[in-house]
């Protein structure tokens, strides 16, 4: 936040790829974290990574394949451009992860047909991610078809354990790494997103470049000026994902165990900040009140509780598929960042830390609770 307010006054135009010193940043970063050897040229600089994406399927002719569940707005980018979506089937006895064989299927009857793939883990809505393993035979299955895949790692700071690694590590001449600010760092609404570029890739990159100057010119430069402060980390910045990730492990324990308890199917989350639950369970007493779709039960859920869901039909399910995805952010995050860092600083988050930090949390847990008994 200093850096910005030291930057506010900048007003001109940047080059359409991004300010050097922030594209410096993030190849650092990600040769940091990573172990990569990218250079500055292979960055590119939007305003959000949604845009940046949307831009990627301007520039390169290919279907998009997407592992469902997903995020909601893969997909209807697809469309709104004319492009073809195909749906991964994954399964919850799999953490809903992506199996190398599932990818190999749609692949081998036009085994040159030009495609998109995107993974995103930790996953939204899941909160799942992927072994090394898993990664390594997804690879192996992209680089056979030379598939383009982009690796949505908006949530990779946010690994529970900071053992994020990604698939460019094992396929990298054709992996572009989606990341930016909004979900690790908490700026959203900064809009600052960032695509990394194997240099086998260095065409793409640069006809997405040609669109952007036709589209949004350039991101904005007091933000991009800042951004470089977090990118280049610190003992700051190390300190705050520390405390995040204590805090948001233990509020996803809390309420995976909290749902399970109440007869929902729900997969631990390893990352980010949201669960799947599945209420299948309930499928008969939902149908004696005419709630028979994800979407007529997220509304009931809401008009009887207050506690709002999104339906699976938005993340890629067929209406009646009975799960939905939960976000758990509806806490003051300051104070639970300074109550982690305060008075549980040397002691094991839990419970009792749930209840003091995110007291919104629990009642929305009590309520759901509550409701679902009495059907």
């Amino acid at each position: 936040m200093d850096a910005l307010k030291e930057h506010a006054h900048e007003k001109d135009y940047l080059p359409v790829k991004g300010l050097k010193s922030l594209r410096e940043s993030i190849a650092g970063y990600i040769n940091r974290s990573e172990r990569m050897r990218c250079s500055w040229e292979d960055v590119l600089i939007g305003p959000g990574s949604k845009e940046l994406l949307f831009i990627l399927q301007l520039a390169y002719y290919g279907d998009l394949l997407i592992p469902r569940p997903s995020w909601v707005s893969y997909a209807p980018q697809a469309r709104i451009i004319g492009r073809s979506v195909h749906w991964l089937p994954t399964h919850a006895e799999n953490n809903w992860q992506l199996t190398a064989e599932e990818l190999d299927i749609i692949c081998r009857d036009d085994p040159s047909r030009p495609r998109i793939l995107i993974l995103n883990y930790p996953s939204n809505p899941t909160g799942c991610t992927y072994t090394d393993d898993q990664l390594l035979a997804i690879a192996n299955v992209a680089r056979k078809y030379k598939l383009i895949l982009l690796s949505d790692e908006i949530y990779g700071e946010v690994h529970f354990e900071g053992k994020h690694k990604s698939i460019a590590r094992y396929y990298p001449e054709g992996t572009i790494i989606s990341t930016g600010l909004s979900k690790w760092a908490g700026a959203g609404g900064w809009r600052l997103g960032t695509f990394i570029f194997p240099r086998e890739l260095r065409p793409l990159l640069d006809a997405m470049a040609i669109i952007a100057s036709e589209t949004f010119t350039s991101t904005s430069a007091p933000i991009q000026y800042a951004a470089i402060s977090a990118f280049n980390g610190g003992d700051d910045i190390d300190e705050y994902l520390v405390q995040s990730r204590r805090v948001l492990k233990v509020i996803g324990e809390y309420v995976h165990r909290r749902l399970s308890d109440m007869g929902a199917v729900v997969q631990k989350p390893e990352g980010a900040f949201y669960l799947f639950p599945d209420f299948s369970n309930f499928r008969e007493q939902l149908a004696s009140k005419d709630i028979k779709t994800s979407q007529a039960f997220c509304q009931a859920l809401l008009e009887n509780t207050g506690v709002a869901i999104l339906p699976a039909s938005d993340f890629g399910f067929v209406p009646d598929h009975l799960a939905a995805r939960l976000a758990f952010v509806d806490f003051d995050g300051a104070e639970a960042l300074n109550l982690a860092g305060g008075d549980y600083a040397a002691t094991d988050l839990a419970d009792d830390f749930v209840e003091q930090a995110c007291p919104r949390l629990v009642k929305a847990m009590n309520k759901m609770e509550a409701w679902l008994t009495s059907l």
